[in-house]
C-alpha cells in the first residue's frame, strides 16, 4: 500500500460523513450538578452542550432532573425553585440556537395543579416537547409519588413553558425532517425497570434511539443491573438505547451517585463512561439508524409485535425538527470488528471458540449416527478446510468411542501440490492416528485430459479452468466411490467463504458432499479456531505442532504447476484476501447493506493495522492494513461473485450446521436467491458513491 493513500480524496467528499451512512453521533452527558443550584446547573448542561457540539454529537441526553438536580425531597414543590427551573429551561433553549444537537434535559415542569419528572427535548433554540415520566418510584429508598404525578396514560396533551405552549405526553417521537431513522424516544428512569417499559412502544411507533434520563443511585451490583436492562431493552426492541445516571454533585445525605453513561445498539456495547468520575464526561458513539431499520426489516416478529400492538405509530405524535449536522470527515467513534465472524469477547473467549467448535462436532457426528455407516471419508489436502474438517470428524470420534482409524483420509496430489502441503497432510493424519493412504491423481487427469483433446495433454502449458476442474472433479469422484467401498460417506471441506464466492468446483467437485461440515465457517473463523485448538490443547502436541504449520502455509488451490521463480498459484491474488471478503460478507448478508457502507465501514476497520484492536492472540505478522482504493476493488469483485455468478452453487449445497449468528448461506436456512440474477444494482451503488481517486 502506497503511503498517504489513505487520504487521497478531498474531505468534503459525501462517502467520507458518518451521515451519509445512516449513523448519528450520540452522547450521554454526566454534567457538573449543584442540589438546587438552578443557574450553575443550567450553565453545567450548557457547558456539556458547547462540548458536544464541537465534537459535532447529533443527540445528547442528561440526566434525570439535571436542570433543578433529582435528591431535593420537599425542596421540588417549592415555587421558587419550579419558577427558576422553568426559566432555564427557557434559557437553555434560547442558547442552544447556534449548537448542533438535539438535546433531552431533564427538568420538574408544573401542569393543571400537578408536577411531573420531565424530559425536555431543545433543539436550535426550539423547545419541541416534554415527556413525562411514567412510573414513578414509592419503595425503600424513592419517595417519588409525595412530589410527582405520574405521566402514564398522557397523550395528545399540551404543557406551557415561559408562556410557551408545546407538546406534552408519553406519546412523543422526535424526528429527523431530512434523514429516515433518526427517531428518538424517551422515558426516564425508573421506567425502564418496569415490566413493560414505555420505550418498548417507542420503538414499536418507529423510534430507532431511546433515551433513558436517569438518576439512579449507585449501590452494590446496581452498574451490571443497568448494563443488563440496557443491553436487553436494545437488543429486544431492535434499537439503540442510551442511558445517563446523575453523578458527583447530587446530594448525599442518604444516597450515593456514580455517573454511569452508556450506550448499546442491538445489544452490543459501544460505549460507558468513567463511573464516580468528579468531572463531567461525554460518553460519545456513533450509533448506526441504517443497521437497526435493516435489521428491523428482517426481523418479522418485530413486524408482528408492531401489529399485535395496534401500530402505536397511529397513537404517537411525531416531532419533527430540521437537524443540520456537522458535514465532511468527522471520524467513526464506534468499534469496528475487522474480523465480525471471530469471537472477540474477551471473557468468554474459550467458551465461544468451544461453542463454534462443537456445533461442528454435533452436527458431522449426528449424521455420522444416521448414516449408521463404518467411516468418515475425507480428502487432505494440508491446506485449512480440510485440516479443519479432518480435526472435527476426530473429535466426533473420539466423542463416540470410536477409533480414530474410522476415518479414512486420503491426500491426493495434483499438478500443482507442493511438497509441503503434501508432508504436512502426511504429518497431521499420522499424528491423529487416521486411516491414510495416498492416490495420485496425476495419472487420471492425464488420461481424461488427453481424452478430451486438451492442449495440456500435448505437453502446453496451459493451465485455465477446465484444467483446474478435472483435477478437483477426480479428488471428489475417487471420495464419493471410496465412500461407497468402505460404507462411509464423504466430509465436505469447503467453507463459507468459498460459497460466497464461488471458489469452488461444482457438482463433481469440492462443492459437492454428504455433508459439508464447514459450510457455516468462513476462512477467518477456521483459522482461529485452529489457533484455539491447539492454545487450549484439544491435541496431543504432535499434533498441534503441525496445525501451527498449517496455519503458516499460504492459501492456495494448488492447481497449477508452481511457476520457474517458485511462487506458487495464490487464491488471495485472484479473488482478494479473505478477510475483506469475510467483511464484505458479514455487512451484506446480515444487514443488507449498501455497497459504499460497507467500504466506508472497511476503511475505517482496516486503513490503519496499528489502531483499532485485533481478535485476541492474533499474529502481529499478520495483521495488515488496505487503503480505499484496494477495499472498493475488491468489493466490486465480490459483488460481481457472490450476486451474480456463484448462487447455483449454493442453491445445491449439501447439508451442513450454521455456526455464527452473523449468517450462513444454505438455501434452507438464512439464504434464498435466484440463481439467475445480476449484480448491477450494488455495482452500480458502489461505483456511484464511492470517490475514485479522481475527485478534489
Amino acid at each position: 500500500m502506497q503511503p498517504g493513500r489513505n487520504r487521497i480524496i478531498a474531505d468534503n467528499h459525501p462517502f467520507f460523513d458518518l451521515h451519509t451512512h445512516g449513523f448519528v453521533r450520540v452522547a450521554a452527558a454526566t454534567p457538573c450538578v449543584r442540589t438546587a443550584d438552578i443557574a450553575f446547573n443550567r450553565d453545567a448542561v450548557l457547558a456539556e452542550a458547547r462540548k458536544a457540539h464541537d465534537r459535532q454529537v447529533d443527540l445528547l441526553v442528561f440526566p434525570e432532573l439535571c436542570v433543578s438536580s433529582y435528591a431535593l425531597d420537599d425542596l421540588v414543590m417549592q415555587d421558587a425553585l419550579l419558577d427558576a427551573a422553568e426559566k432555564a429551561v427557557g434559557e437553555i433553549a434560547e442558547a442552544s440556537a447556534g449548537l448542533i444537537p438535539l438535546m433531552l434535559v431533564g427538568a420538574p415542569l408544573r401542569r393543571s395543579g400537578r408536577l411531573y419528572n420531565c424530559a425536555v427535548a431543545i433543539h436550535r433554540g426550539r423547545i419541541l416537547g416534554a415527556v413525562p415520566k411514567s412510573f414513578l418510584p414509592n419503595y425503600r429508598e424513592f419517595y417519588e409519588k409525595r412530589w410527582f404525578a405520574a405521566g402514564r396514560g398522557i397523550a395528545g396533551e399540551r404543557i406551557g413553558i415561559g408562556g410557551e405552549s408545546i407538546p406534552f405526553g408519553t406519546d412523543l417521537i422526535f424526528a429527523d425532517d431530512n434523514r429516515p431513522g433518526f427517531s428518538v424516544f424517551a422515558e426516564i428512569c425508573e421506567d425502564f425497570w418496569a415490566p413493560d417499559p414505555p420505550s418498548t412502544r417507542g420503538a414499536l411507533a418507529g423510534a430507532t434511539i431511546l433515551a433513558n434520563l436517569s438518576a439512579s443511585n449507585i449501590t452494590i451490583g446496581k452498574a451490571d443491573e443497568r448494563h443488563l436492562l440496557c443491553r436487553s431493552q436494545s437488543a429486544r426492541t431492535a434499537s439503540a438505547y442510551v442511558y445517563s445516571a446523575a453523578g458527583h454533585g447530587e446530594s448525599t445525605t442518604d444516597l450515593a451517585w456514580d455517573g454511569q453513561g452508556m450506550i448499546y445498539e442491538l445489544g452490543d456495547l459501544l460505549c460507558e463512561s468513567e463511573r464516580f468520575s468528579l468531572a463531567p464526561e461525554l460518553c460519545i458513539a456513533d450509533v448506526d439508524c441504517g443497521r437497526i431499520l435493516n435489521d428491523r426489516l428482517r426481523l418479522q416478529t418485530f413486524g408482528d409485535a408492531v401489529d399485535a400492538a395496534g401500530r402505536p405509530e397511529l397513537a404517537f405524535r411525531t416531532i419533527g425538527f430540521d437537524h443540520r449536522p456537522a458535514t465532511g470527515d468527522s471520524g467513526l467513534k464506534r468499534r469496528i470488528r475487522r474480523f465480525p465472524f471471530v469471537p472477540n469477547r474477551q471473557g468468554k473467549l474459550d467458551e465461544d471458540c468451544f461453542e463454534a467448535f462443537n456445533i461442528q462436532v454435533d452436527g458431522l457426528m449426528r449424521r455420522f449416527q444416521a448414516t449408521s455407516g463404518d467411516s468418515l471419508v475425507i480428502g487432505v489436502s494440508g491446506g485449512l478446510d480440510s485440516t479443519h474438517a479432518l480435526i472435527v470428524a476426530a473429535k466426533v470420534c473420539d466423542r463416540l468411542g470410536l477409533p480414530r482409524t474410522t476415518i479414512r483420509g486420503y491426500t491426493m496430489p495434483g499438478f500443482g501440490t507442493s511438497e509441503g502441503t503434501r508432508s504436512n497432510a502426511w504429518k497431521l493424519m499420522d499424528a491423529l492416528g487416521i486411516h491414510a493412504e495416498e492416490i495420485d491423481i496425476r495419472p487420471a487427469a492425464k488420461l481424461m485430459l488427453g481424452d478430451m483433446g486438451h492442449p495440456f495433454a500435448r505437453g502446453e502449458d496451459v493451465y485455465d479452468t477446465v484444467f483446474e476442474n478435472v483435477q478437483a472433479g477426480l479428488r471428489t469422484d475417487y471420495l464419493f466411490r471410496l465412500a461407497g467401498q468402505h460404507r462411509g460417506f464423504v466430509i465436505g471441506t469447503g467453507d463459507l467463504s468459498e460459497l460466497a464466492l464461488g471458489w469452488c468446483t461444482y457438482g463433481v467437485g469440492d462443492q459437492m458432499s454428504h455433508y459439508a461440515v464447514n459450510s457455516g465457517v468462513p476462512k477467518t473463523l477456521i483459522q482461529y479456531l485452529i489457533r484455539w485448538t491447539t492454545r487450549t490443547g484439544q491435541f496431543d502436541d504432535a499434533t498441534a505442532d503441525v496445525l501451527s504449520a498449517i496455519l503458516d502455509t499460504e492459501i492456495s488451490p494448488e492447481l497449477v504447476p508452481a511457476g520457474e521463480d517458485g511462487e506458487v498459484q495464490s487464491t488471495e491474488d485472484t479473488i482478494g484476501p479473505y478477510e475483506l471478503n469475510d467483511f464484505f460478507l458479514h455487512h451484506i448478508v446480515r444487514f443488507g447493506q449498501r455497497p459504499s457502507k460497507v467500504a466506508f465501514l472497511a476503511w475505517h476497520a482496516w486503513r490503519n493495522a496499528g489502531k483499532g484492536s485485533w481478535p485476541a492472540e492474533f499474529p502481529a505478522h499478520e495483521r495488515r492494513e488496505y487503503d480505499l482504493p484496494t477495499i472498493t476493488r475488491w468489493l466490486d469483485a465480490f459483488l460481481q461473485r457472490f450476486f451474480a455468478f456463484s448462487q447455483f452453487k449454493r442453491s445445491a449445497l449439501p447439508n451442513g450446521p450454521k455456526v455464527s449468528s452473523a449468517g450462513a448461506l444454505s438455501p434452507r436456512g438464512d439464504w434464498r436467491a435466484p440463481s439467475d440474477a445480476t449484480a448491477q444494482p450494488w455495482l452500480d451503488q458502489l461505483r456511484a458513491n464511492v470517490p475514485s481517486g479522481d475527485e478534489g
